[in-house]
């Protein structure tokens, strides 16, 4: 079923819609999560534990818990180093961090802070782990990002990144999750805290510079010196989140032709315009989110946005507007390894399984290798780390790539430089990203792509993740033999979750979502609109068949 379009959807947010930012705030701090209701538990994923105050999801009963599964995990495995810990600028992360420094001061953890208790985007966070732990093999440091990433303004979320930089593995996170929900349990005896003012003053608790080196080091992953020179014109929306003040010191720093559409940060987010289903969403692959900036597309040649952590990339073209996120990894792609000399001659193209076949047929075209895994940045982070991915990206407008030399930038998906790379690409080649796509579609083909969701039961979502090819049952795709029929990622042999289904000229995969009563329908065709629609019909009818059976 497509979605339903809210009628406000585009438009600036109504004050009737914002949220009570005291009561929200009160409500984290006075709530009791009641472990005994799944709702109400930690729920400690790839992304972290999210949720809201006002229903008992995110509580400090939540925070001080998962800290202390932290710091229990920390000692358990050797990891004594530094905790780099950034925060984003929705209304719980302030209150999460003080919960969490109450923590973590008292078990002597070496945390940094934000010297002027500002954001801190996740790759931000990423890439200083990575730079401290370079070349060491003891006293390795980790991260907290404290980010519910672009959910809702009244969510929070607190995530997990271990030694290697990227999101934690299930291996780690289920872990935390468990002790946390033990010390739920148990009331939250076992914790170990100190009042905050102690905190803030522990000389456990460091402040520390994350914007000078993210800088700086930025001229190593992207051609800033092309940008400058050319005088592109580039616009820049952080959303009110994390990046926003990140851009002016880049734009200082390299000169470049830029302007921060605006700077404002407000934990209601009242500048936003509403997101397709009516919600406030700091999505910057909605075209609804996206409203404000894609009506500036004529001022600019290239324009971005973040989402609140800083992790994806919104960009717009003055050519085409808003771009798919799988356009824009197209042509991300083809760019990067046409000009990217020093990379590893092997260096592949990471991408999820549900991502665009446009990226297959680059990747072909450009005699590069492709691994495709299950959904999740987790899987890319050791092929960035050894560089043996140059660049991997998610369909949800999520990507990484190497330094100009070939070693690592970040292993978590930094929505930064993915921005900036749109204005090296608009400055090189003369041509924006929406008009570079459309050279490769002209070669290639145009694909036709699009996610929808239908209706699933509980019990209907387990049963498509145990489906096999010969439940399924299909030999024919909209008119056209069926390839391949997957269950496992082809890049590493992991499941991934759900089916997917190729033909020459299309496919479909089909997952079950995490947290509502539906399914997720990935479908492509590289022929019609009309062909991706009967490929939809083909895909719903074959799984509602496999649910009856």
């Amino acid at each position: 079923m497509a979605a339903k379009i809210n009628p406000r959807a585009g438009q600036t947010a109504d004050p009737s819609m914002l949220i009570n930012v005291p009561r929200l705030v009160t409500a984290y701090f006075a709530g009791k999560p009641d472990p005994s209701v799944p709702a109400q538990r930690v729920a400690f994923g790839t992304s972290g534990h999210r949720g809201s105050a006002f229903n008992n999801a995110f509580n400090e009963g939540h925070i001080l818990a998962i800290s202390q599964a932290l710091c229990d995990h920390r000692k358990a495995s050797g990891i004594d180093g530094p905790l780099f810990v950034g925060i984003d600028t929705h209304a719980l992360a302030e209150p999460a961090l003080a919960s969490a420094l109450e923590v973590f001061a008292a078990n002597g953890v070496e945390v940094m802070v934000d010297q002027h208790d500002g954001y801190t985007p996740t790759p931000v966070i990423s890439r200083a782990i990575l730079s401290y732990n370079k070349g060491r093999q003891h006293g390795l440091a980790d991260g907290v990002v404290i980010t519910p990433s672009h959910n809702p303004p009244e969510d929070g979320g607190f995530k997990y990144n271990p030694p290697n930089g990227g999101p934690a593995d299930t291996d780690i996170t289920s872990g935390i999750e468990r002790a946390a929900n033990g010390f739920l349990e148990a009331g939250l005896t076992g914790i170990k805290r100190i009042p905050y003012d102690r905190a803030r003053k522990s000389p456990s608790v460091h402040r520390h510079d994350y914007i000078g080196p993210y800088v700086a080091d930025l001229a190593e992953v992207l051609d800033m010196e092309a940008i400058r020179s050319s005088g592109v014109k580039i616009g820049i929306d952080p959303l009110g989140g994390a990046g926003v003040h990140y851009w002016q010191p880049i734009i200082e720093r390299y000169g470049l032709s830029a302007t921060i559409v605006s700077d404002a940060v407000d934990p209601t987010f009242r500048f936003m315009t509403v997101d397709w289903d009516g919600k406030i969403r700091m999505d910057c692959s909605s075209p609804y989110a996206m409203a404000r900036l894609i009506g500036m597309r004529d001022k600019f040649d290239v324009a971005f946005a973040n989402d609140t952590d800083a992790d994806r990339h919104g960009i717009v073209t003055g050519s085409n507007g808003l771009m798919n996120p799988n356009h824009y990894l197209a042509a991300a792609i083809f760019y990067l390894f046409t000009n990217r000399p020093q990379w590893r001659a092997d260096s592949a193209v990471g991408k999820t399984i549900v991502s665009s076949a446009i990226i297959d047929r680059v990747a072909r075209k450009l005699g590069r290798g492709l691994v495709e895994t299950p959904v999740g940045f987790k899987w890319f982070v050791d092929g960035l780390c050894d560089g043996s991915f140059g660049l991997a990206g998610e369909e949800s407008a999520g990507a990484s790539f190497l330094r100009r030399d070939g070693s690592v930038w970040t292993t978590d998906k930094d929505g930064m430089i993915l921005g900036l790379l749109a204005a090296e690409i608009t400055a090189r080649t003369r041509r924006d990203p929406s008009q570079l796509f459309d050279e490769l579609t002209r070669e290639l083909g145009l694909p036709f792509y699009e996610r929808i969701d239908a209706p699933a039961t509980s019990a209907q979502k387990n049963l498509l993740k145990a489906l096999s090819a010969e439940k399924l049952g299909l030999s024919e795709l909209a008119g056209e033999p069926v390839l391949s029929t997957l269950i496992v990622a082809p890049g590493n042999g992991q499941p991934f979750g759900g089916i997917k289904v190729t033909s020459e000229s299309g496919w479909f995969a089909a997952r079950p979502s995490g947290t509502e009563d539906v399914y997720k329908i990935y479908a492509e065709s590289f022929r019609s609109e009309a062909h991706l629609r009967q490929i939809q019909q083909e895909a719903q009818s074959a799984i509602t068949r496999a649910f009856g059976d």
